[in-house]
């Protein structure tokens, strides 16, 4: 993965002490990081978003993070999992790599270990295609590189913000991206802020802002960005 697209990794963990040390910790060594206190939570932030792997608990209300793992295996998702547990014997790994995980970590853990387990799932994982340089859409082309928008020949002015953003749907034009992930460090605050950056958006790029033809909501998945 290159430095302008990351690797994004889920962490879904009930302890909330837990999954911020783990968001924190990959964030800080270059990973993007969205988090979810449950498998509920977890699946909403699936939907339309192409995670390259998630950390997932075991022991957690509702669904435990073996239902889930096995959940995502016949509904035939790719996507690698690395389980956390407090259950270190050898019958509880077994039962996680039998249930489709990649890999079983103990707790308490290393996250110095996790990272690179992390990073060793990865290594093997098929990379995704790369993005294209210039993406367009309408009367608009938009360089990924450069951060620059172009309407016909006009250069539109960009917040970083909204360069941030835009370069983020571009990247993944065509598919879903939730607000949490469009939002600074995924935060949950942040991601209210994400609409108003969203319109603002919209108002540069759309003949009818109102009407948004590119730049569209998916309800219950985010925004999707539809390029020509």
């Amino acid at each position: 993965m290159s430095e302008s697209n990351p690797p994004h990794v889920l962490v879904v963990d009930d302890d909330r002490r837990i999954r911020e040390l783990i968001q924190s910790f990959l964030s800080a060594n270059g990973l993007r990081v969205s988090a979810a206190g449950s498998a509920a939570e977890a699946r909403q932030r699936m939907l339309g978003i192409a995670f390259d792997l998630a950390v997932v608990d075991v022991m957690m209300p509702d669904e435990s993070g073996l239902e889930l793992t096995r959940k995502l295996r016949a509904e035939n998702s790719e996507m690698p999992i690395l389980i956390l547990s407090a259950l270190a014997d050898p019958e509880d790994r077994i039962r996680g790599l039998t249930a489709g995980s990649d890999d079983y970590l103990s707790k308490p853990f290393d996250p110095r270990e996790l990272l690179l387990r992390i990073r060793s799932i990865l290594k093997r994982k098929p990379q995704r295609p790369a993005v294209a340089e210039e993406v367009r859409f309408g009367r608009c082309r938009f360089n990924l590189a450069r951060g620059e928008l172009r309407r016909g020949e006009e250069l539109v002015r960009l917040s970083s913000r909204e360069r941030d953003m835009l370069r983020l749907l571009a990247q993944r034009a065509g598919h879903a991206v939730a607000r949490g992930e469009l939002a600074v460090g995924g935060s949950e605050e942040n991601a209210r802020s994400v609409d108003v950056q969203i319109n603002r958006l919209r108002r540069k790029i759309e003949d009818d802002p109102a009407v948004p033809v590119y730049l569209q909501t998916v309800r219950g998945a985010g925004y999707i960005l539809h390029i020509d």
